[in-house]
This record gives structure tokens, C-alpha cells and sequence, in this order.
């Protein structure tokens, strides 16, 4: 596993690391689908055989399974491995509410670091904050003062947008940024990556496979169980990310066995990427995604994944 820095955390992360929101399972309503606790330990585990260093979870998914399920399976193994989790997503006081309150952030974060048998992680990342928080440096200063104690080494923060994105960039706080970057989801190619690569904000890629769409897998037809957050989407959405995923086809070459591949080739193509992070919940697909790593693609490749995206997809 070919490796590359943290933005100024300075830390190596490989390229492709683990994305455990699945591995947290459907019991509440927020994941994709049922898991096995036992399958999901040894794709872990077979991640780490195959070199993965970076491991990226939240203390909701799976209402503090994901994370505990990771715990027991990197045990043995702190030393060697990065491990990210987020905050914000108040599961403890009934249902789940958004609460990013400094008191609450110290009482989550002691959680996490029980569940994944750990002193302190090496990224705390505010989970999808209000759109105010991005650029308030107040925001920050629980994060840090946990760093200062060491729990935290850096702290980040996940987007959605650009511009949340470049606010927190340009607040100077953040190391790092989490944004859903992929083939369907190019937005962030123009301002958003040119701007950390010039702060030294670390991007990490999540949701790289377009929510699975981009493993070439799905028609469009299927019905999702319960539990999944895709069996709530409208049929037409269904069909339209199929329809996309079906155009980057080309980019399938000796080098490049699967469409899942391909999709993290392509966000690896850009330097300001620090790594991208699929959604594994097997060791078959940790096998898949970790093959991913090869050469960039090239300018022209990536000028018709460019120009499908700014044409909608023909839509």
C-alpha cells in the first residue's frame, strides 16, 4: 500500500484505507443493511494483512457498534494503524439529534475511546456541523483543548458542500477535510482540493463509491432492506446513479479489473486527495478495493469523467 501525507498532520496514511459505517449494521435505520459481526471483524482484519493503515468509523453509526466492532478487531494493533472517528450525531439521550456542545464532544469522545480500546485517536472529526460552525473558530476550541490532553492528535471535519468545505479551510483550524468526492460526485475538483492543497489541509475521500453505485453492481431495480439508507431513495434516483455508473466503463483496462477500482483511481488521480475511504463490510470486498492502487489516469481519462459529470450524465 503505497502511502501519502495527512495534509500538515504530516502523518502517512495509505491510499485507500477503511470506511466502517457499514460494519455498524442496519439496527437503526442508518447503514447499508444487515451485517455479521464475525464478517465484519475479518474484513478488518484482511484490510490490515493487506496493508490498510487508516480506519475511519463514527460513534453513530451503529449507535457505537461500528466503533466497537473496529476495537475488537484492530486490538493488538494500535501501534500500526490511524484511526479517525466523528462527532456529533447525539445518540445517547433518545433517537439521534444533532449536538456539537463542548460538554457533549468530551463525553462522546471518552465513549469512543472505550469502544475502540484506545486512549486517544488520531483524528476527531466534527460530523456534518450546522453550516455556521465551518467557519467559526470557536467551533474548534473543544477539539483542541482535547488535543492538548492528547486524546485527540488532529481533528478534522466532514462536509457536504463546497462551501462549507472552504470555510473550514479557510477558518485555518481544521487539518483536514472529509468530503463525499467520487465519480458522480465531482464538485469539488475546481476550489475545494486546490485550496487545501495550498493550506495544507488534508482531503480525505468518502463515499467513493457513490454509495455503492459504483461497483457496478446495482440496476437501479433493486429494493434495498430495511435499515439501508438506499431503500429510502426514490426509485428514479435508483436508476439514474445506475445509469451514470454504467458511462465510466472505459475506464476499465488490463490495470484496472472492476468499476470499484476504477472509481478509486479516479479520486486518487488528484494529488490533494489523501486517501479515499470505501464503505467495506467483507474480506472480498477489502481484497477488491485495496487492489485498487495503480498509476493515475490519464488527462484525457479524466477529462471524459469531467465532461460526463459537467453534462449530467446525459440526463
Amino acid at each position: 500500500m503505497r502511502a501519502r501525507i495527512l495534509g500538515r498532520t504530516e502523518i502517512p496514511v495509505g491510499e485507500i484505507g477503511f470506511g466502517a459505517w457499514a460494519i455498524g449494521g442496519n439496527a437503526h435505520g442508518n447503514s447499508y443493511g444487515p451485517t455479521d459481526d464475525a464478517v465484519s471483524v475479518a474484513a478488518v482484519q484482511w484490510a490490515l494483512d493487506l496493508g490498510c493503515t487508516f480506519f475511519d468509523t463514527a460513534d453513530v453509526y451503529g449507535w457505537g457498534h461500528s466503533e466497537a466492532v473496529l476495537g475488537k478487531a484492530l486490538a493488538g494493533h494500535r501501534d500500526g494503524v490511524q484511526i479517525a472517528t466523528k462527532v456529533g450525531g447525539d445518540f445517547y439521550h433518545g433517537g439521534v439529534q444533532t449536538n456539537f456542545d463542548p460538554e457533549y464532544v468530551r463525553f462522546a469522545l471518552d465513549r469512543s475511546l472505550e469502544r475502540l480500546q484506545t486512549d486517544h485517536v488520531d483524528l476527531y472529526q466534527l460530523h456534518n456541523p450546522p453550516a455556521e460552525m465551518f467557519g467559526d473558530p470557536a467551533a474548534y476550541a473543544i477539539l483542541e483543548e482535547l488535543q492538548a490532553e492528547n486524546k485527540v492528535r488532529h481533528f478534522g471535519v466532514s462536509v457536504h458542500a463546497p462551501e462549507e468545505a472552504l470555510a473550514a479551510i479557510q477558518v485555518g483550524k481544521p487539518a483536514v477535510i472529509q468530503i463525499p468526492f467520487s465519480l458522480l460526485r465531482q464538485e469539488w475538483i475546481d476550489e475545494v482540493l486546490p485550496a487545501a492543497a495550498k493550506h495544507g489541509v488534508g482531503a480525505v475521500a468518502r463515499e467513493p463509491l457513490g454509495n455503492g453505485f459504483l461497483t457496478g453492481k446495482y440496476s437501479g431495480a433493486e429494493a434495498f432492506p430495511p435499515g439501508d439508507i438506499r431503500s429510502h431513495w426514490p426509485r428514479g434516483l435508483l436508476r439514474a446513479r445506475a445509469t451514470a455508473a454504467d458511462q465510466f466503463s472505459f475506464l476499465l483496462d488490463g490495470e484496472t479489473k472492476t468499476l470499484a477500482q476504477a472509481a478509486l483511481r479516479f479520486v486518487l488521480s488528484f494529488e490533494a486527495v489523501s486517501t479515499a475511504i470505501p464503505g467495506i463490510k467483507t474480506p472480498e470486498q477489502a481484497e477488491e478495493d485495496l487492489a485498487a492502487v495503480g498509476g493515475l489516469f490519464t488527462a484525457a481519462q479524466l477529462k471524459r469523467c469531467r465532461d460526463l459529470f459537467r453534462e449530467n450524465f446525459g440526463r
